[in-house]
């Protein structure tokens, strides 16, 4: 049984079957907001990086909310290969307990990512010339901005009611702020359906945007006043943009390229449970996303996909979820090489599944 499945949506799902796929043609890629989740999505991204196989035409730009903008900040780096496994040490490795506090979680997360980005090296980062980072935020407002955790949950409440309705009343708790580096903004900032603000990264924010990007409301404290942004509490960009919201290609022969844990895509994280909530067919028009396969699922340790409900299964016992977590890791890193061996073969075009 294969371990990964391929869906694209219509634009090129036709190139793939008429052979035209290239990497050339990747413009973006997405990492979502997913987690521990992203965990499985090492060996994918460590396949494309040791293979230089995304920016070498152009700049490509790497698309984040939380472990998203955590992964891709590592793709910058003077030595990215080093600087991602980092990164899955640090993430692996960090411990929790149940005297923790959001204020205690959030200096943990900041522990982390001081662990793999070095101050030295921004510099570097900011000015690398394959990839573009992109750091979607969530700017917290009204009661979800506050700290104090009951005020915080009555906010998340009553914008879990009004979201039900339209997804459009989010903003009604929340601003969208996209962190960039590079000359210009990302192409998907000007389109119409676009709401929000976007902010030049640099050697001050840097690290601030990408923490801010993974600061799980009610779970860690939100980040405060980012530099050369709009004044407030930064939170997790998942609440707004959790998988994928955004029509990313700027031509109509770019792909979107996505590496995802499953095949539903939600577009925030309080549209988990509301099925019927799910990104337009423009949207999705030139995704090529690429997911393990249930078979696969079923042999990880649990037989489920790392996740955040783990840290509490094992807060007593946090050496078997480092243990599954490694291994999980371990599981994964054949899948970049899967999809590259499709993609060499040219079986690509006869196993992609239309999205």
């Amino acid at each position: 049984m294969s371990r990964i499945r391929i869906k694209a949506g219509s634009r090129i799902y036709k190139i793939i079957k008429d052979g035209g796929f290239n990497f050339d043609s990747v413009s973006t890629y997405f990492g979502p907001a997913v987690g521990p989740r992203w965990l499985i999505a090492s060996g994918f991204d460590l396949t494309l990086l040791k293979g230089g196989f995304l920016g070498r035409s152009s700049a490509v730009n790497l698309v984040g909310s939380s472990a998203g903008a955590f992964r891709f900040a590592a793709w910058l780096q003077p030595e990215a290969m080093e600087c991602y496994g980092k990164l899955l040490d640090a993430y692996i490795n960090v411990r929790y307990s149940r005297k923790d506090t959001p204020a205690t979680v959030l200096e943990k997360i900041t522990g982390v990512i001081n662990e793999y980005l070095e101050d030295d090296a921004l510099p570097f980062a900011l000015a690398n010339k394959k990839y573009r980072l992109v750091v979607i935020t969530a700017r917290a407002r009204g009661l979800v901005a506050f700290e104090n955790i009951w005020l915080q949950k009555l906010g998340l409440a009553t914008c879990y009611v009004f979201n039900y309705f339209s997804r459009n009343n989010i903003y009604r708790f929340a601003d969208r702020v996209v962190f960039y580096n590079g000359p210009k903004p990302p192409s998907f900032c000007f389109r119409s359906q676009f709401r929000g603000n976007y902010v030049q990264i640099n050697e001050v924010n840097f690290k601030y945007a990408v923490l801010s990007s993974g600061a799980i409301p009610i779970v860690i404290t939100g980040v405060h006043d980012i530099y050369g942004a709009p004044r407030g509490v930064y939170r997790d960009g998942g609440l707004i943009d959790y998988h994928l919201t955004h029509q990313f290609a700027a031509k109509e022969n770019e792909i979107v390229l996505f590496f995802h844990h499953q095949e539903r895509i939600i577009p925030g994280w309080l549209d988990k449970n509301i099925v019927r909530r799910a990104p337009d067919a423009e949207t999705l028009s030139n995704v090529l996303m690429i997911f393990p396969s249930q078979s696969f699922i079923e042999n990880l340790p649990g037989a489920k996909v790392p996740d955040r409900t783990d840290f509490v299964t094992f807060i007593d016992d946090q050496e078997t979820r480092i243990k599954n977590w490694r291994k999980a890791v371990e599981l994964s890193a054949p899948l970049g090489e899967d999809f590259l061996e499709l993609v060499e073969s040219g079986k690509l075009r006869d196993v992609v599944e239309k999205l």
